[in-house]
């Protein structure tokens, strides 16, 4: 093997004396004394021609003055790159599954029930339910052969992602929850347009909730916008009612209120229940409108709130309920009214405390130091 000593001397443009002097200090640094320079030049010239081999003392000496490695010297040989390992064995291909229709049915229902629970008790308690559940189903995807089933178990991701998204922003976790969106988006693009919206609409309210109330605005229009005809009227009237929001948090009193009235015109006398993460009816309208009048300040939000709060009978939709008292609490302060304001906030933590939504316990919290 040939080494490197002179080429490297070279492109450092050293004189023979110049190394000789660098290698003495690095001897003296190390308590050592080297020959005088005649006997140490012979030496030199020997290891540069190729004549002689260089001892370890020396070799660590050079490697010193010239900043590098013995390999860059060409003083060792560096082993043989090994050959990429051939796939040879079955069991280190990725197993590709064939999805049907029956097990896309039982992952639809899963999710399904994680939906309805999630309603009720909140993200915190299933939130890792949640994620787990999506990540069987990312698996399944990634590995699923070509077909219509395939897209059914995309759309299905799209939709879990996007429940597990929104349980970890009403945790406050605004990093987890723009990853899990972003997981849904990618998912609804292959598995259909109206999956693909909603996701992307809902991850503005990530945006929202990190104080960028008009990349907020500009992703949920652009979901609005881009949105492809037909779709069920109940998606249609929720992207309008949460562009209105994005439009209050931006204090567009006017443009929120067009769009919530635009909401109120698509949605549909009756629900189609086409899309099972929707849940939007007059109801639950009038307690968007009633979220958004509160933000602006207006005194009329309580009409809206009170009238929401009357339809939700029973305890089907405890999240929702929280975040509607918070919006009433508001509401009822701006009219002056503290004793009832402050009611309804101590109602709402008692809520909150059972969801585990970290979201509304920080409005709550404003509220009752208020």
């Amino acid at each position: 093997m040939r080494n490197r000593l002179a080429q490297v001397r070279a492109e450092r443009g050293w004189k023979k004396a110049r190394l000789l002097h660098e290698l003495r200090a690095a001897a003296r640094r190390r308590g050592e004394t080297l020959p005088k320079d005649e006997s140490l030049s012979r030496r030199v010239a020997v290891w540069e021609n190729q004549d002689g081999a260089v001892s370890d003392f020396y070799l660590d000496l050079l490697c010193e003055v010239y900043e590098c490695e013995p390999a860059d010297l060409g003083l060792v040989e560096l082993p043989p790159e090994a050959a990429p390992e051939l796939v040879n064995e079955l069991s280190d291909l990725p197993e590709f599954v064939r999805l049907d229709s029956g097990l896309v049915a039982l992952l639809r229902n899963q999710t399904q029930g994680l939906r309805l629970l999630d309603r009720r008790l909140g993200g915190g308690t299933i939130h890792t339910q949640a994620i787990a559940h999506v990540e069987t189903v990312e698996r399944l995807v990634r590995y699923a052969l070509p077909g219509s089933d395939r897209e059914s178990a995309a759309d299905e991701l799209g939709q879990a992602a996007a429940l597990a998204g929104w349980q970890a922003l009403d945790m406050g976790r605004l990093d987890e929850a723009w990853r899990l969106h972003e997981t849904a988006t990618s998912a609804a693009r292959e598995g259909g347009p109206a999956g693909l919206s909603y996701a992307r609409a809902q991850q503005g309210f990530v945006l929202l909730d990190a104080g960028r109330p008009a990349d907020a605005h500009a992703l949920i229009r652009s979901a609005r916008e881009r949105v492809e005809a037909p779709v069920p009227g109940e998606l249609l009237a929720w992207l309008h009612a949460a562009e209105g929001e994005s439009l209050a948090a931006l204090g567009d009193r006017d443009g929120a209120l067009r769009a919530l009235d635009a909401a109120d015109a698509a949605l549909p006398g009756q629900q189609e229940g086409a899309l099972p993460f929707l849940m939007l009816d007059q109801g639950h309208l009038a307690r968007w409108r009633g979220h958004c009048l509160a933000r602006l300040g207006e005194l009329s939000a309580i009409d809206d709130l009170t009238t929401a709060l009357a339809a939700m009978s029973g305890e089907q939709y405890g999240r929702a309920e929280v975040s509607l008292r918070v919006d009433l609490a508001l509401a009822l302060r701006a009219r002056n009214e503290a004793a009832e304001s402050q009611h309804q906030a101590r109602r709402a933590s008692e809520l909150a405390g059972r969801t585990g939504s970290e979201r509304q316990r920080r409005r709550i919290v404003d509220l009752l130091s208020a």
